[in-house]
């Protein structure tokens, strides 16, 4: 009998932990599921390069997280939904305060982060090649609905945080139909100047950020070759180039029919 007793605790006992277990990895799972949605348009580095050739690049050594100031970078976890051990910064918990001298690019050692894409146009000497306003680590973008100003209350918290102020932010005064008394004040983002800094969205008021920082291959179109930019003289160039192919398309096609012996 006592036997009979013994073996029946056991199973119980067993039948428990087998419960505790299923319920603890269905726990895990949720929040593995949940922060790999959370991360889904995770930012990459100043000077970073397309994804698909970054990835082919970076070595996972983790030296731009290391000498980032800020502990703005972190390497993704397997729970993330990044490749594992790359980096990225998350800006509504810490953006990228835009150091002058760009600490994480230079320490790259196979140039997944590109100092050259940080390069100032008028480029004088390698000491101040860089210029941290050239990144392009996403752009950020409103959403008009939750964003307090378009519902007339005055607030201009992500234009006074961006370090490109009246450049990558602009306020738009518009008149207020509803009330008739006031205007509102518009954050308008310049998708050209915008560095995806991210400092705009750790600003915003509202509970989730009414502007966001995404990926710029996510949320910004492309034009393509079919249009151009008639008063725009570097896009007409482009014009230039297509006629010149055109040319040598047209003459290595031509049929020379007086020397083809058809005649």
């Amino acid at each position: 009998m006592q036997q009979v007793d013994k073996d029946r605790r056991n199973a119980i006992i067993k039948t428990a932990q087998g419960v505790g277990i299923f319920a603890f990895s269905a726990l895990i799972w949720s929040a593995y599921i949940s922060k790999a949605k959370a991360s889904a348009f995770s930012l990459r580095p100043p000077g970073a390069r397309e994804e698909s050739e970054f990835l082919k690049l970076c070595i996972k050594c983790g030296r731009c997280v290391t000498f980032c100031p800020y502990n703005t970078l972190k390497l993704a976890e397997p729970q993330d939904s990044l490749p594992t051990g790359t980096p990225y910064f998350t800006p509504r918990e810490i953006p990228c305060y835009m150091c002058v001298d760009v600490p994480c690019v230079p320490v790259c050692p196979t140039d997944a982060l590109d100092e050259k894409l940080l390069y100032k146009d008028d480029l004088d000497s390698k000491e101040s090649a860089m210029d941290i306003n050239k990144a392009r680590m996403g752009v950020a973008i409103v959403d008009d609905k939750s964003c307090v100003a378009y519902w007339g209350i005055q607030c201009d918290a992500c234009h006074r945080a961006c370090p490109l102020i009246d450049k990558a932010i602009k306020l738009e005064y518009k008149q207020n139909d509803r009330t008739n008394k006031h205007s509102y004040l518009l954050p308008v983002v310049d998708s050209d100047v915008c560095t995806g800094c991210g400092l705009c969205e750790k600003a915003c008021i509202t509970q989730k950020a009414a502007i966001m920082v995404l990926p710029r291959d996510k949320v910004l179109g492309s034009v393509g070759t079919n249009y151009i930019k008639g008063w725009d003289k570097e896009d007409e160039k482009r014009l230039e180039n297509l006629e010149v192919e055109e040319k040598k398309s047209s003459i290595n096609g031509a049929i020379d029919y007086l020397n083809n012996g058809e005649f």
